[in-house]
């Protein structure tokens, strides 16, 4: 299954680990009735890779009052996370480990030569669809900003123009 805009985004079963507690598996459906931002990055102990992280985290309660949880995800092992948190400090969602490659694989940001993902954000809806894919070279870190602004204009349900921040008008129902 690859991970395609209108259908059921690819389940996945990953171990992961966040600030302060053991190793876990977390499961996409598991999440089933809440929005989830699923973002790829390449690896751990990078440059531009604790900006994005760090940032997630500084805007967690932006995701929750938006009802929704983030996973953060690498090719790495959740050892490496636990040991990479120690860096980053607290973090208030987990870090996943997808060392067998498939999850990044199924949602197309797996570059096979080197084992590593490309940075891929996807926004999945409550009833486990894709509603927002986005894939680019990792020389360049997303803006946090952005995905809370498409995330709202998501769950919005209307058509949002360019720049639509929540509180504007819309063009009416999509």
């Amino acid at each position: 299954m690859t991970a395609t805009v209108g259908r059921p985004a690819p389940e996945f079963s990953l171990e992961g680990v966040i600030t302060g507690h053991a190793f876990k598996n977390y499961s996409l459906s598991e999440k089933k009735g809440k929005w989830v931002v699923l973002f790829f990055y390449p690896l751990d102990f990078t440059f531009i890779c604790p900006t994005e992280i760090t940032q997630f985290s500084k805007q967690h309660a932006e995701f929750e009052k938006l009802n929704a949880v983030v996973f953060g995800v690498s090719t790495d092992s959740a050892h490496s996370h636990k040991a990479w948190l120690k860096e980053l400090g607290d973090l208030k969602y987990p870090l996943l480990s997808d060392m067998s490659h498939k999850v990044s694989r199924e949602y197309g940001t797996l570059i096979e030569e080197q084992g590593i993902s490309l940075r891929g954000t996807f926004i999945i809806d409550e009833e486990g669809m894709l509603r927002y894919s986005l894939i680019h070279d990792n020389g360049v870190g997303r803006s946090v900003k952005e995905i809370l602004r498409a995330l709202a204009a998501l769950q919005s349900g209307e058509l949002c123009p360019v720049e639509w921040v929540p509180g504007e008008k819309t063009l009416g129902k999509a």
